[in-house]
């Protein structure tokens, strides 16, 4: 059907042709003669040194700068260093409530937690651990009233601590502050409860 003359020309080439075998030789392998004679031992010479001991430091005075220990500017500042590390880590909040406690402690204050009850409500789809009970102020002075922690063991004796906020509140002479709280159940139920005043 078609005219084998206006076919265009195509080139066969041997694909084996473009392969080209490699030659190798395969020689035979030297040893390494051994010599039974040791190694010459290099011996290096030091050129005299004599014109420069001026630059070498006297024995005496090396002893003496190990020897002595820092003055006193570098225990000034080393003390200056650890306090500025105390006071920015947190020290001048420890500072500023230790009066506070000293003078808790001297007018009698008495905070204490009572009447802690704790039930377990299944009803809903999850079942829900209800805390309650009253801080009171004891004392015979007006108190700031610290958040509480609710301690909650497992049956297996893992605990979770939960903080209840009390927003600051001052609590005074023989006033009592009643709280509640809902809280997830561990999973393999509760063993016990317990509430304190968080630190």
């Amino acid at each position: 059907m078609t005219d084998t003359a206006a076919a265009p020309e195509r080139i066969i080439r041997d694909p084996a042709g473009d392969v080209v075998d490699a030659d190798y030789e395969v020689l035979p392998r030297l040893t390494a003669s051994i010599d039974p004679s040791p190694p010459l031992s290099r011996v290096i010479a030091t050129p005299s040194v004599e014109g420069m001991d001026m630059l070498r430091k006297p024995v005496a005075a090396m002893e003496r700068l190990r020897a002595s220990r820092g003055g006193p500017i570098f225990w000034i500042a080393g003390l200056g260093v650890a306090f500025a590390a105390f006071w920015i880590s947190g020290g001048h909040a420890l500072l500023r409530q230790a009066p506070l406690l000293l003078a808790a402690q001297e007018r009698g204050v008495a905070l204490t937690i009572s009447g802690v009850m704790s039930r377990i409500d299944a009803s809903g789809p999850q079942p829900v651990l209800f805390v309650g009970g009253e801080a009171a102020n004891d004392g015979a002075s007006p108190s700031p009233l610290p958040p509480l922690e609710i301690r909650v063991t497992g049956n297996d004796g893992r605990t979770t601590r939960y903080t209840l906020g009390t927003s600051d509140r001052s609590l005074a002479p023989g006033e009592r502050f009643a709280f509640s709280s809902r809280l997830d159940v561990p999973r393999n139920g509760v063993k016990t409860v317990s509430v304190t005043f968080a630190n």
